[in-house]
This record gives structure tokens, C-alpha cells and sequence, in this order.
């Protein structure tokens, strides 16, 4: 006679709360990207995955969840035919399929992506790194799925270099330069200011029609700071990324304002209900601290202020 294993998870607990998020964090799996005739792009990826739980149950099945993800990724990695997002969703709508007493299956995922570039001045072939955020929440409503990236790029702080410029102007008043002089120098030479390495991130939430291209977020997210920056450069590249990002000082309120205008541009044929997630952090080189601002805006909203 077989001994029935009792099942603890569907036994009532002894404090009746429920709980909006009970899952399994840290799960990593390779996931391959189709790229048409091209050989597809392989991501470890780093997964968290989530359900709700009712106040009169004590527990997930937690050895379900793991194997649902499993099975799911594994169908992904086979097929190579599938966005990150679509990743994600096809997981949380599974989740929600095989678990009767939730409402709400949450999966993210995160995970490096590699591409390759050439440097703006010398052409020189490097690689470019941003990290992939892509997420999916399924209810009896349907599914919202996000799609995004954090970037890397460089800053340069607007009110030092006007207290560098106000310095010059001093500077070349003195030796008699004139003010006309001064203003087409100073303008074709910018001055310093104290620069930063910044982190742009930009997600965009939808019910996955229209598409939202990966690279395009990318692009946009990339072009909200000052200056790109590229990982080997030589001596003119280096120049062209000063430069330039002398040339487009902004505050770390500017970049996420860039975003917004990037986003609108790109993205504008989306609907009013897709949300935007803008978020700007600079590693401050004359701080110990970091510079931080964010906004999370609907498509609609976004356009009102605008005056799209």
C-alpha cells in the first residue's frame, strides 16, 4: 500500500493573510533570440518569477512554478522564435493556466545584451553593452508585457561648465578680446565641466500590439545624454565623445526629459494606455553621491504634455 505524501501547500496557514507576491527569484537560463538568416542571439538570462496568493492557502507549489518556467524556457531555447517579452508572457499566462487559486502571474527578466558598432571618429569596429528588462503580467483581463534597457552613456553638468565659461569670458576680456570674438570662440570651443558616467533606463509597458522594437529603446535611451560612449576608442573617438558631450551639457532632469521627447518621437504611434518608464542615474565625479530622477508616464499623458 502506497503512502499518500500529504500536500502542506493547500493546507490553511495559521495566520490568514494573503499575499500579492510569493514566487522564485535568481532562475537563470539560456534563451536564444531569432534573428532571421542570421544565427540567433544567445542570452543568459536571469529570471523572477511571481503569483498571488489567497489568504486561505499556505503555500505556491514553488516546485511547479520551477517546473512551468523550465518547461516554457526549454520550448524557447528549441523553437529560437520568440521576443523577450513574448518570453515572459507565454510564462506568467502558463503560470495563471496551472495555479486555480490565483489572479495574477508576474515574470521579468534581465539579461545582457552584446552588439557590435563602429567608433563615431575612427571607425574602429567595438562592442556595445545594455542591459535587457523585459517583464509580463498576466490576469483574466489579459496580458501587459514590458519591454526595455538600461544604457550607459556620459554627462557633463551644465552649471560647472557655465561657471568655466563665465571664467573664460573674464579670461579673454583681459587680454582684449572682443565680445563677438568671445561669443563665436566660445561657442565653437565648449568649455569644461565636471562629466559622469549616466545610466538611462527606458521600458515601455503594452498589450504587445503594435511591437516595440528592443533596438529602437535602445537607440533612444542611448541619445538622451550628452554623448554616447563606445568601450575601445582611439585618440579621435575619445575627442569626438568630449566634444560632443561638452557641446550637449544636461542636468540629470534633462536626460529624462530626452527620454520623453525620444520616446514620443519613436514610439508615438502607441496607444494612450501604454506606460513609459524614464529613469536617469549619474555616478557624480566631484560627489560621493549620485544624481537621480524618473518618471512614469502613460503614452496619453505624455502626449498632452508635450502638446503632441
Amino acid at each position: 500500500m502506497s503512502h499518500q505524501l500529504p500536500d502542506v501547500q493547500a493546507s490553511a496557514p495559521d495566520v490568514t493573510v494573503g499575499l500579492s507576491q510569493v514566487g522564485v527569484t535568481g532562475v537563470e537560463k539560456l534563451v536564444k533570440l531569432a534573428r532571421g538568416d542570421d544565427r540567433p542571439i544567445v542570452l543568459m538570462a536571469e529570471f523572477e518569477v511571481f503569483v498571488d496568493l489567497p489568504s486561505g492557502r499556505k503555500g505556491i507549489d514553488m516546485s511547479r512554478n520551477l517546473a512551468t518556467i523550465d518547461e516554457i524556457l526549454e520550448e524557447i531555447t528549441r523553437e529560437e522564435a520568440y521576443r523577450v517579452e513574448d518570453v515572459c508572457g507565454d510564462a506568467a499566462e502558463r503560470l495563471l493556466e496551472k495555479h486555480d487559486y490565483t489572479t495574477t502571474a508576474e515574470v521579468s527578466m534581465t539579461a545582457e545584451l552584446v552588439t557590435r558598432e563602429d567608433t563615431p571618429a575612427s571607425g574602429l569596429e567595438t562592442q556595445s553593452t545594455a542591459t535587457i528588462i523585459a517583464s509580463a503580467t498576466a490576469t483574466e483581463e489579459g496580458t501587459r508585457a514590458e519591454i526595455g534597457a538600461e544604457v550607459t552613456g556620459m554627462t557633463v553638468c551644465p552649471c560647472s561648465q557655465g561657471m568655466s565659461e563665465s571664467r573664460a569670458r573674464e579670461k579673454l576680456a583681459e587680454l582684449g578680446v572682443d565680445e563677438e570674438t568671445t561669443d563665436a570662440f566660445l561657442e565653437a570651443v565648449p568649455q569644461p565641466g565636471h562629466s559622469q558616467r549616466g545610466h538611462a533606463t527606458l521600458t515601455i509597458t503594452t498589450d504587445g500590439s503594435p511591437e516595440v522594437d528592443l533596438r529602437d529603446v535602445i537607440d533612444v535611451a542611448r541619445d538622451s545624454m550628452s554623448a554616447r560612449i563606445y568601450n575601445m576608442a582611439k585618440r579621435p573617438d575619445e575627442d569626438h565623445m568630449t566634444y560632443h558631450a561638452h557641446a550637449n551639457a544636461k542636468f540629470v532632469e534633462d536626460c529624462v526629459r530626452a527620454l520623453a521627447e525620444g520616446t514620443l518621437s519613436e514610439f508615438g504611434h502607441l496607444a494612450d494606455d501604454a506606460v513609459v518608464r524614464m529613469k536617469q542615474s549619474n555616478d557624480e565625479s566631484i560627489h560621493q553621491h549620485n544624481a537621480h530622477a524618473e518618471r512614469e508616464v502613460t503614452m496619453g499623458d505624455l502626449r498632452d504634455e508635450l502638446g503632441e
